[in-house]
């Protein structure tokens, strides 16, 4: 997945957090369910999950882009994805458009 270097880089850091803090986490529970490692996970989890979905309601796109930051996990990659294309339509859309 490539994504956009404008897009914001609290964002990126945070959508991934939110993947690998819930894979952490469900390993954890599949496996040898350390309470330790739960008790960091799920919140570090949770923080990540809110934080992308705040920070992608705040940047005001496409209510496609808002509600795909919902879906925990992947919601923040694929919300970063989308804005990359946005950014990429919008792009094109510039340069065709004659001045």
């Amino acid at each position: 997945m490539t994504v956009r270097p404008d897009t914001p880089r609290h964002l990126r850091i945070a959508a991934h957090t939110e993947l690998i803090s819930l894979i952490l986490m469900l390993a954890n529970v599949f496996t040898v369910h350390l309470k330790p490692v739960s008790s960091v996970m799920g919140p570090t989890h949770g923080c990540a999950y809110l934080f992308v979905v705040i920070a992608t309601w705040r940047l005001k796109p496409a209510w496609a882009v808002t509600v795909t930051a919902l879906v925990p996990g992947v919601g923040g990659l694929l919300a970063l994805r989308l804005l990359g294309r946005g950014d990429a339509a919008r792009a094109r859309a510039e340069e065709a458009a004659p001045s």
